[in-house]
Protein backbone atom coordinates (compact mmCIF):
# COMPACT_ATOMS: atom_id res chain seq x y z
CA UNK A 1 0.00 0.00 0.00
CA UNK A 2 1.36 3.81 -0.89
CA UNK A 3 1.73 6.23 1.46
CA UNK A 4 1.37 9.17 0.23
CA UNK A 5 3.65 12.52 2.25
CA UNK A 6 1.65 14.99 2.81
CA UNK A 7 2.70 17.42 0.09
CA UNK A 8 1.86 14.36 -2.44
CA UNK A 9 -1.95 13.90 -0.55
CA UNK A 10 -1.93 18.03 -1.10
CA UNK A 11 -1.26 17.36 -4.57
CA UNK A 12 -3.70 14.56 -5.33
CA UNK A 13 -6.40 16.43 -3.55
CA UNK A 14 -5.23 20.07 -5.45
CA UNK A 15 -5.63 17.68 -8.95
CA UNK A 16 -8.51 15.57 -8.28
CA UNK A 17 -10.51 18.66 -7.11
CA UNK A 18 -9.91 19.99 -10.51
CA UNK A 19 -10.67 16.94 -12.12
CA UNK A 20 -14.16 17.37 -10.63
CA UNK A 21 -14.72 20.87 -12.23
CA UNK A 22 -13.42 19.59 -15.78
CA UNK A 23 -15.51 16.54 -15.60
CA UNK A 24 -18.85 18.25 -14.22
CA UNK A 25 -18.45 20.90 -17.56
CA UNK A 26 -19.97 18.55 -20.26
CA UNK A 27 -23.31 17.46 -17.55
CA UNK A 28 -23.32 21.65 -17.41
CA UNK A 29 -22.98 22.25 -20.96
CA UNK A 30 -25.78 19.72 -21.79
CA UNK A 31 -28.09 21.51 -19.06
CA UNK A 32 -27.42 24.71 -20.58
CA UNK A 33 -27.69 23.81 -23.78
CA UNK A 34 -31.29 22.43 -23.13
CA UNK A 35 -32.32 25.75 -21.58
CA UNK A 36 -30.81 27.49 -24.72
CA UNK A 37 -32.92 25.79 -26.57
CA UNK A 38 -36.15 26.19 -24.08
CA UNK A 39 -36.25 29.56 -24.19
CA UNK A 40 -38.35 30.79 -27.03
CA UNK A 41 -37.13 33.91 -28.05
CA UNK A 42 -34.27 32.25 -29.65
CA UNK A 43 -34.90 30.16 -31.99
CA UNK A 44 -34.64 32.38 -33.66
CA UNK A 45 -33.41 35.27 -31.78
CA UNK A 46 -36.30 38.33 -30.73
CA UNK A 47 -36.06 41.55 -33.18
CA UNK A 48 -35.19 44.69 -31.64
CA UNK A 49 -37.71 46.17 -34.53
CA UNK A 50 -40.64 44.17 -32.82
CA UNK A 51 -43.56 46.49 -31.74
CA UNK A 52 -44.43 46.81 -27.85
CA UNK A 53 -47.31 45.03 -29.04
CA UNK A 54 -45.63 41.88 -30.65
CA UNK A 55 -43.36 41.79 -27.38
CA UNK A 56 -45.98 41.89 -25.10
CA UNK A 57 -47.63 39.00 -26.77
CA UNK A 58 -44.90 37.38 -26.89
CA UNK A 59 -44.25 37.37 -23.21
CA UNK A 60 -48.06 36.40 -22.88
CA UNK A 61 -47.83 33.55 -25.22
CA UNK A 62 -44.79 31.91 -24.09
CA UNK A 63 -45.04 32.87 -20.32
CA UNK A 64 -44.23 29.03 -19.24
CA UNK A 65 -41.23 28.26 -21.66
CA UNK A 66 -39.56 32.07 -20.17
CA UNK A 67 -39.90 31.23 -16.77
CA UNK A 68 -38.57 27.46 -16.80
CA UNK A 69 -35.63 28.62 -19.09
CA UNK A 70 -34.61 31.51 -17.01
CA UNK A 71 -34.80 30.24 -13.69
CA UNK A 72 -32.84 27.35 -15.14
CA UNK A 73 -30.10 29.97 -16.44
CA UNK A 74 -30.28 31.37 -12.78
CA UNK A 75 -29.95 28.08 -11.22
CA UNK A 76 -26.83 26.71 -13.56
CA UNK A 77 -25.17 29.26 -15.18
CA UNK A 78 -22.99 30.89 -12.46
CA UNK A 79 -21.95 27.01 -12.12
CA UNK A 80 -20.01 27.53 -15.11
CA UNK A 81 -17.54 30.14 -12.77
CA UNK A 82 -15.69 27.39 -11.59
CA UNK A 83 -14.51 25.71 -15.26
CA UNK A 84 -13.16 29.51 -15.56
CA UNK A 85 -11.87 29.15 -12.19
CA UNK A 86 -9.98 26.26 -13.35
CA UNK A 87 -8.45 27.73 -16.37
CA UNK A 88 -7.14 30.66 -13.65
CA UNK A 89 -5.79 27.47 -11.38
CA UNK A 90 -3.48 26.62 -14.49
CA UNK A 91 -2.47 30.52 -15.32
CA UNK A 92 -1.04 30.73 -11.44
CA UNK A 93 1.10 27.86 -12.39
CA UNK A 94 2.63 29.91 -15.11
CA UNK A 95 5.75 32.18 -14.86
CA UNK A 96 5.15 34.62 -11.73
CA UNK A 97 4.24 37.54 -13.56
CA UNK A 98 1.43 35.40 -15.33
CA UNK A 99 -0.27 35.70 -11.66
CA UNK A 100 -1.71 38.96 -12.27
CA UNK A 101 -3.00 38.18 -15.37
CA UNK A 102 -4.99 35.34 -13.34
CA UNK A 103 -6.76 37.25 -11.02
CA UNK A 104 -7.42 39.80 -13.25
CA UNK A 105 -9.19 37.17 -15.31
CA UNK A 106 -10.90 36.10 -12.04
CA UNK A 107 -12.71 39.84 -11.89
CA UNK A 108 -13.41 39.52 -15.75
CA UNK A 109 -15.30 35.88 -14.95
CA UNK A 110 -17.06 37.49 -12.19
CA UNK A 111 -18.01 40.55 -13.82
CA UNK A 112 -19.28 38.49 -16.73
CA UNK A 113 -21.28 36.12 -14.72
CA UNK A 114 -22.74 38.60 -13.08
CA UNK A 115 -24.19 40.67 -16.18
CA UNK A 116 -25.46 37.34 -17.29
CA UNK A 117 -27.30 36.93 -14.04
CA UNK A 118 -29.06 40.06 -14.77
CA UNK A 119 -30.14 39.56 -18.21
CA UNK A 120 -32.17 36.19 -16.97
CA UNK A 121 -33.39 38.77 -14.21
CA UNK A 122 -35.19 41.18 -16.83
CA UNK A 123 -36.11 38.50 -18.81
CA UNK A 124 -37.98 37.20 -15.86
CA UNK A 125 -39.24 40.02 -15.11
CA UNK A 126 -40.95 40.75 -18.56
CA UNK A 127 -42.52 37.83 -18.17
CA UNK A 128 -43.63 37.75 -14.52
CA UNK A 129 -46.87 39.86 -14.70
CA UNK A 130 -48.74 38.88 -18.30
CA UNK A 131 -51.31 41.80 -17.40
CA UNK A 132 -48.69 44.76 -17.57
CA UNK A 133 -48.50 46.94 -20.40
CA UNK A 134 -46.56 46.47 -23.55
CA UNK A 135 -44.42 49.16 -23.52
CA UNK A 136 -42.96 48.57 -20.39
CA UNK A 137 -42.84 44.86 -21.26
CA UNK A 138 -40.78 46.29 -24.12
CA UNK A 139 -38.37 48.17 -22.13
CA UNK A 140 -37.68 45.00 -19.83
CA UNK A 141 -37.34 43.28 -22.93
CA UNK A 142 -34.79 45.77 -24.44
CA UNK A 143 -32.85 45.68 -21.31
CA UNK A 144 -32.70 41.96 -21.10
CA UNK A 145 -31.39 41.37 -24.22
CA UNK A 146 -28.90 44.47 -24.55
CA UNK A 147 -27.37 43.30 -21.04
CA UNK A 148 -27.00 39.72 -22.61
CA UNK A 149 -25.75 40.58 -25.55
CA UNK A 150 -23.68 44.48 -25.90
CA UNK A 151 -21.31 44.61 -22.12
CA UNK A 152 -18.52 42.53 -24.42
CA UNK A 153 -15.75 44.16 -23.14
CA UNK A 154 -15.16 42.09 -19.54
CA UNK A 155 -15.24 39.12 -22.10
CA UNK A 156 -12.64 40.28 -24.40
CA UNK A 157 -10.45 41.76 -21.45
CA UNK A 158 -11.06 37.71 -20.13
CA UNK A 159 -9.60 36.67 -23.29
CA UNK A 160 -7.31 39.10 -24.18
CA UNK A 161 -5.68 37.94 -20.02
CA UNK A 162 -5.50 34.44 -20.82
CA UNK A 163 -3.51 35.26 -24.33
CA UNK A 164 -1.42 37.45 -22.41
CA UNK A 165 -0.83 34.65 -19.95
CA UNK A 166 0.26 32.19 -22.27
CA UNK A 167 2.44 34.35 -23.91
CA UNK A 168 4.13 35.56 -21.00
CA UNK A 169 4.87 31.74 -20.14
CA UNK A 170 7.82 31.24 -22.17
CA UNK A 171 9.51 27.77 -20.60
CA UNK A 172 10.55 24.99 -22.70
CA UNK A 173 7.30 23.42 -21.25
CA UNK A 174 4.45 25.51 -21.43
CA UNK A 175 1.23 25.05 -19.03
CA UNK A 176 -0.72 25.90 -22.14
CA UNK A 177 0.34 25.91 -25.92
CA UNK A 178 0.76 28.83 -27.69
CA UNK A 179 -2.22 28.40 -29.65
CA UNK A 180 -4.03 28.62 -27.43
CA UNK A 181 -2.88 31.97 -27.12
CA UNK A 182 -3.63 32.88 -30.45
CA UNK A 183 -6.99 31.40 -30.39
CA UNK A 184 -8.47 33.59 -27.18
CA UNK A 185 -7.34 36.69 -29.31
CA UNK A 186 -9.26 35.51 -32.25
CA UNK A 187 -11.78 34.79 -30.01
CA UNK A 188 -11.90 37.96 -28.52
CA UNK A 189 -11.84 39.77 -32.15
CA UNK A 190 -14.65 37.85 -32.76
CA UNK A 191 -16.64 38.80 -30.01
CA UNK A 192 -16.01 42.38 -29.69
CA UNK A 193 -18.72 43.42 -32.42
CA UNK A 194 -21.56 42.53 -30.44
CA UNK A 195 -20.89 45.85 -28.31
CA UNK A 196 -22.07 47.11 -31.58
CA UNK A 197 -26.63 45.65 -30.57
CA UNK A 198 -26.42 48.80 -28.20
CA UNK A 199 -26.94 50.58 -31.06
CA UNK A 200 -27.69 48.79 -34.29
CA UNK A 201 -31.19 47.79 -34.93
CA UNK A 202 -30.84 46.13 -38.34
CA UNK A 203 -27.51 44.02 -39.87
CA UNK A 204 -25.35 41.93 -38.40
CA UNK A 205 -24.70 43.90 -35.59
CA UNK A 206 -28.20 44.24 -34.06
CA UNK A 207 -28.88 41.70 -31.19
CA UNK A 208 -30.36 39.21 -33.02
CA UNK A 209 -28.01 39.87 -36.28
CA UNK A 210 -24.92 37.27 -37.72
CA UNK A 211 -22.46 38.49 -35.89
CA UNK A 212 -23.74 39.65 -32.38
CA UNK A 213 -25.76 37.16 -31.59
CA UNK A 214 -24.90 33.89 -33.25
CA UNK A 215 -20.89 34.47 -34.02
CA UNK A 216 -20.50 35.87 -30.64
CA UNK A 217 -22.09 32.81 -28.78
CA UNK A 218 -20.82 30.37 -31.09
CA UNK A 219 -17.28 32.12 -30.43
CA UNK A 220 -18.16 31.40 -26.70
CA UNK A 221 -19.63 27.90 -27.10
CA UNK A 222 -16.32 26.65 -28.63
CA UNK A 223 -14.01 28.11 -26.68
CA UNK A 224 -15.13 26.53 -23.65
CA UNK A 225 -15.30 23.15 -25.79
CA UNK A 226 -11.85 23.97 -26.74
CA UNK A 227 -10.57 24.55 -23.67
CA UNK A 228 -12.00 21.47 -22.03
CA UNK A 229 -9.39 19.46 -24.31
CA UNK A 230 -6.57 21.86 -23.31
CA UNK A 231 -7.05 21.72 -19.75
CA UNK A 232 -7.78 17.96 -19.60
CA UNK A 233 -4.49 17.73 -21.25
CA UNK A 234 -3.05 20.30 -18.78
CA UNK A 235 -4.15 17.96 -15.55
CA UNK A 236 -2.62 15.32 -17.08
CA UNK A 237 1.04 16.58 -17.75
CA UNK A 238 0.79 18.78 -14.13
CA UNK A 239 0.19 15.08 -12.29
CA UNK A 240 3.41 13.20 -14.22
CA UNK A 241 5.05 16.54 -13.14
CA UNK A 242 4.24 16.05 -9.55
CA UNK A 243 4.48 12.19 -9.23
CA UNK A 244 0.41 12.08 -8.47
CA UNK A 245 -2.18 10.20 -10.29
CA UNK A 246 -5.01 12.42 -10.85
Amino acid sequence: MQVLTEEEEASFSALRAQQVVLWSAPVLALVLLVLFAAFPGFFPPMSPNMSAAEVGEFYRDNRTLIQFSQVGFNLFGILIVPFFVLIMAQMQRMRSESHIYAFSYLTSVVAGATLFALSNIFFAVAAFRPGRGDDLTQVLNDLAWIIFIAPIGMLVAQFVLLALAVYADDRRAPVFPRWVGHYAVLTALAMAPSAGAAVFRHGPLAWDGLVSFWLRNGAFALFVAVMFFVLRTALRRQARQEGVRA
